[in-house]
């Protein structure tokens, strides 16, 4: 598995509870990852040991992020063989997308009955931010700000539990990787201006369509991605054995 971008965590010899959550966390989110692009294959195992080397970490932080996927069925656990990779297939995909346009749309229509000017010139300029650093072809910066964009926006109804439900939704999908799929940087560019028109006219359903649209190309994206990877062929032979 390709870890150069993977930051070691130094793990103490006795961690106390909220050290160790954080790690299982992370370590939770980096596998989840990792499953969904492919770099764990469908049917396959996860050996403990080996993701703790990797990662940096000792194996309890592991064997507890393990319990967390399996508790979202990312992984089974099989008695005396360990944890097993569940198949990841497109149908997975467009559904988690599905729910997270309708989600992030309703958000941004809220956005748009409170939003003021100020506050979508501040979107505008984080947006020309975001353009020159897809320009300089800059996936990490592009990400970065794309976050705060929908983060400002997701923040402007303070709807808090919708918020939460996004936050969850958000858990699958591999951002780590989004700089390797091909025109997810135009996307971010270029995709968010109907919205910002949207939240400038106060248009509620303008914004929760133009929101919602893109979301789906998003996932459109990752979708091809993965496919191109392989991922769905080889989710598809396992499920056959």
């Amino acid at each position: 598995m390709n870890l150069n971008s993977t930051p070691m965590i130094q793990d103490s010899r006795r961690p106390g509870r909220e050290v160790r959550e954080q790690l299982s966390e992370y370590v939770a989110a980096y596998v989840r990852d990792a499953i969904m692009v492919g770099e764990f294959p469908a049917a396959s195992f996860i050996r403990t040991e080996h993701v703790a080397t990797e990662l940096g970490v000792s194996a309890t932080p592991v064997r507890e992020a393990l319990m967390i996927l399996q508790s979202e069925g990312t992984v089974r656990w099989e008695h005396r063989r360990g944890f097993r990779v569940v198949a990841v297939i497109r149908q997975d995909v467009e559904d988690l997308f599905t729910v997270q346009a309708f989600i992030a749309g309703e958000l941004a229509g809220k956005a748009a009955r409170l939003v003021d000017s100020a506050a979508v010139a501040e979107l505008r300029a984080m947006q020309r931010e975001l353009e020159a650093a897809a320009s300089a072809s800059d996936a990490a910066r592009v990400d970065a700000l794309n976050h705060r964009i929908h983060r400002a926006i997701n923040l402007i109804p303070g709807a808090q539990r919708l918020t939460s439900l996004l936050g969850i939704t958000m858990h699958y999908v591999p951002l780590n990787y989004f700089g390797n799929i091909e025109g997810w940087a135009e996307a971010s560019a270029h995709d968010h201006e109907p919205v910002f028109r949207a939240l400038e006219a106060g248009d509620v359903e303008g914004a929760k369509r133009s929101m919602s649209e893109h979301i789906l190309h998003v996932g459109e994206l990752l979708t091809g991605y993965l496919e191109q990877r392989g991922v769905f062929a080889r989710a598809e032979a396992a499920t056959e054995l």
